[in-house]
C-alpha cells in the first residue's frame, strides 16, 4: 500500500525494540507511556542507534528490496501463492484459509487532517482491498495498536470504532487484538477469510482484456491539495478528499469478479505499478489504450499546470482492482460486476511483448514501472 512520507522503517523498528530486545530491561510497559529514551540504560541506547543505522540502510534499499530479501531469506513456500501476492492462503483442513496483514503508521499514512475515526476506518479498508484484489469476503479482523503516550483516551475510542464501522460495512467483525506503548501511533490489522478459489496476479494470458473498477488521480490530487495546499475547486473538493481521508474498498466488485478474473492486483501502489505487477507475475505485457482519468483529477492537473497522466498513472492511496479478465468472459464479468453496484472500465489488453505502453495521442509511449513506495524519499 501508498502512503504519504518516509521513515517507516525506523517507525516499526522503534515498535519492535521492545519485543526484540533481550533484556527485560529494555522492554516497553503496556502502559500509556512512553519507553523514555533519556532513561534508557547505555546498552538500550546503543541498540536504539543501531536501529536507526539499520533503518537508514533501509531507506537507500527501498521497500521493495526489503521484501527481496524477505522472499530471498524465506524461500520458496507450499502455500498456492507465494510471499509477494496480495494476500497469504494456507490449505487448513481442505479448506483455503486466507490471511491479511497491513500496517498503518502515523508519520507515513495519517495526513493532519485525518481524524482519529478516519484512521481506524482507513486502517482496515487498506487491508479489505488487498482481501478484495483475490476475490475473498473477510470473515473476521484483529488490530495491533501502538500507542504513544501523549494520544487522547478519546481518540482512541474514536480509531476503534472508525476500524469497527469500516469492518461492519464489509461484512464482518473486529474479535480482538493487542496495545502497547510506541513512540508514535501505528495500526497493524490482520484479517482472515476462507475462499475455494483465488484470483492470482499471475494468470493473465496475452489476449485478456485490462479493466478497473475505477477511474485514477482523485487520490493523488487530494494529497496535493491537503499536504501541498494546492487549489481545488470548491465543487470538487469532496471528490478529491474523500478517497484520502475515507477510502472504499471494492469488496463488492472483487467478490463478483472472482469466476471470470484471470488475475487480479489492487491498485493501493498507483495504477502503473499494479499493471507492471501483473505483468511481471503472468509473464506478459499490457497495452494501455484508455487511461481512467477522473474528471476532477484533470481539472485540478489543469488549474495547477500538473500533468494529469501523472496523477492517474503514478499516484497512490488508490484501491480500486486492476484485473486480466478472458475476451469470452467480458460480458459475463462487466454484468456481474453491475449486478453488485459496481462498474467495470476497459482499459487496454495483455500482450506477448513483455512491457508496458500507453496509447496517448495517437502514439505508444512507455509506462515506468513506478509508482509509491515506503522508505524512499
Amino acid at each position: 500500500m501508498s502512503s504519504l512520507g518516509t521513515g517507516f522503517f525506523r517507525n516499526l523498528l522503534m515498535l519492535l525494540l521492545p519485543l526484540t530486545a533481550s533484556s527485560k530491561s529494555m522492554r516497553a510497559p503496556k502502559t500509556s507511556s512512553l519507553f523514555p529514551l533519556r532513561a534508557a540504560s547505555t546498552a538500550a541506547s546503543q541498540y536504539i542507534q543501531e536501529a536507526s543505522l539499520l533503518a537508514m540502510l533501509a531507506s537507500e534499499a527501498g521497500e521493495r528490496k526489503l521484501i527481496e530479501a524477505a522472499v530471498e531469506a524465506i524461500g520458496r513456500i507450499s502455500a498456492p501463492l507465494q510471499i509477494g501476492d496480495d494476500v497469504a492462503v494456507v490449505d487448513a483442513g481442505g479448506i483455503g484459509l486466507v490471511l491479511k496483514t497491513d500496517m498503518l503508521v502515523a508519520s507515513t499514512d495519517v495526513p493532519p487532517q485525518m481524524a482519529p475515526w478516519q484512521v481506524g476506518w482507513k486502517a482496515v479498508v487498506m487491508n479489505v482491498s488487498d482481501m478484495a484484489a483475490k476475490g475473498v469476503k473477510p470473515a473476521a479482523g484483529v488490530l495491533a495498536i501502538g500507542v504513544p503516550g501523549d494520544y487522547r483516551l478519546e481518540d482512541f475510542k474514536l480509531l476503534i470504532k472508525g476500524a469497527s464501522d469500516a469492518a461492519r460495512e464489509y461484512g464482518f467483525e473486529i474479535v480482538g487484538g493487542d496495545t502497547n506503548a510506541c513512540r508514535e501511533l501505528v495500526v497493524a490489522v490482520a484479517l482472515a477469510g476462507v475462499a475455494k478459489r483465488i484470483v492470482p496476479r499471475s494468470g493473465a494470458k496475452p489476449g485478456d482484456i485490462l479493466a478497473t473498477t475505477g477511474y485514477f488521480g482523485l487520490a493523488s490530487a487530494g494529497l496535493k491539495h491537503l499536504l501541498e495546499g494546492l487549489p481545488a475547486r470548491p465543487g470538487d473538493r469532496e471528490a478529491l478528499v474523500k478517497p484520502v481521508l475515507e477510502p472504499k474498498a471494492r469488496l463488492r466488485e472483487g467478490l463478483a469478479l472472482a469466476p471470470y478474473a484471470s488475475a487480479s492486483i489492487d491498485s493501493s501502489d498507483g495504477l502503473a505499478w499494479s499493471v507492471h505487477e501483473l505483468a511481471k507475475a503472468s509473464g506478459v505485457g499490457f497495452r494501455i489504450e484508455h487511461i481512467p482519468i477522473a474528471p476532477e483529477a484533470a481539472s485540478f492537473a489543469e488549474d495547477n499546470s500538473l500533468s494529469p497522466l501523472d496523477l492517474a498513472l503514478y499516484g497512490g492511496e488508490e484501491y480500486e482492482l486492476v484485473v486480466t479478465i478472458p475476451p469470452e468472459s467480458w460480458s459475463a464479468a462487466a454484468k456481474a460486476v453491475e449486478e453488485a453496484g459496481g462498474r467495470l472500465i476497459r482499459v487496454g489488453v495483455a500482450t506477448r511483448e513483455k512491457h508496458v505502453v500507453a496509447v496517448v495521442d495517437g502514439r505508444e509511449v512507455e509506462v515506468e514501472p513506478r509508482g509509491y513506495e515506503h522508505f524512499l524519499t
